[in-house]
């Protein structure tokens, strides 16, 4: 008896093949572009390499445009929630800022970072500081430039309407100047402070003694420059009583960005403060009226 053996069946999806395609013949159907039965290329016409370079150019537009984009909205969230740029326009914290010194503001203090002695900060005015300045003119698409560069935080035009000092004081201290040594005091310790710059043959660091301890949420500040700094000391007959409001404060001075050759950190010195907190007074409540509303 003779034994007859079926034959085998092929089938495509267990192979990859066709199931129509003679024994030992598999066509790929997964190759795109190519003739099955001659496998050469397609031809290309002219307009179709057209529309795919069109096709590029489009795509290289769209991602430059995002990128763009992405990187203002970024840099507009930094300046407005983290840094801000401000420059320096006068002489009044020299030797540490000179004038046009560019610096970088960390915005996080006062609200998430406390406030230090020896920290620089940038602040509003808290009442009559500042002349009032004419608004100068300016060149339209200039001034177009500055505004934008302002949202990112690489210019900043209102930096007449900020201050900059060094805070000698916190709510609690008591400051006053001078001792037999010409020292300032803070709550009885005297400040060896090697920032200042004083006039030649000048020890003594303020030209005017005072006293006064510095009431809650308030800071006591001065400049660098001690005799040609319109600071705390001088505004004492102004709203506030010289003393600046915590709400005023628009952040901490941490770098100096501009020029390349003055590029620095900004340090608080804390060993020239080190001591001051332990006789520390429970800070009252400030004196200066409330504002009103209109």
């Amino acid at each position: 008896m003779s034994n007859d053996t079926a034959p085998s069946e092929r089938s495509g999806a267990g192979t990859g093949g066709d199931a129509d395609a003679p024994d030992g013949e598999v066509v790929d159907a997964g190759r795109v572009g190519h003739d099955a039965e001659t496998d050469e290329p397609d031809a290309e016409g002219p307009e179709d390499g057209g529309r795919r370079r069109g096709r590029s150019l489009r795509t290289f537009v769209r991602d430059v445009v995002i990128i763009l984009v992405a990187a203002v909205v970024i840099s507009f969230l930094i300046k407005t929630f983290l840094v801000r740029s401000f420059y320096i326009p006068s002489e009044s914290m020299e030797p540490t800022l000179e004038i046009n010194d560019r610096i970088i503001v960390n915005q996080l203090t006062p609200d998430l970072m406390p406030i230090e002695h020896g920290d620089i900060v940038v602040f509003k005015d808290p009442g009559g500081w500042l002349v009032p300045q004419p608004e100068p003119e300016q060149n339209p698409v200039v001034g177009f430039f500055d505004w934008l560069l302002s949202i990112v935080g690489l210019t900043a035009p209102d930096s007449n309407d900020h201050l900059i000092k060094r805070v000698i004081g916190l709510p609690g201290d008591t400051v006053a100047c001078c001792n037999e040594f010409g020292q300032l005091t803070v709550n009885g310790v005297p400040l060896d402070e090697p920032y200042l710059q004083l006039p030649a043959d000048v020890t003594k660091v303020s030209s005017d003694d005072f006293e006064v301890t510095v009431p809650e949420d308030s800071l006591w500040v001065m400049g660098d420059n001690r005799y040609n700094s319109a600071d705390s000391r001088y505004n004492r007959d102004k709203p506030g009583n010289g003393f600046v409001p915590f709400e005023n404060v628009v952040g901490r001075a941490i770098l100096i960005s501009w020029p390349i050759d003055r590029w620095t950190w900004l340090d608080n010195y804390p060993l020239v403060f080190a001591g001051v907190e332990d006789d520390r007074a429970t800070p009252e409540p400030s004196s200066a009226p409330a504002p009103t509303g209109s």
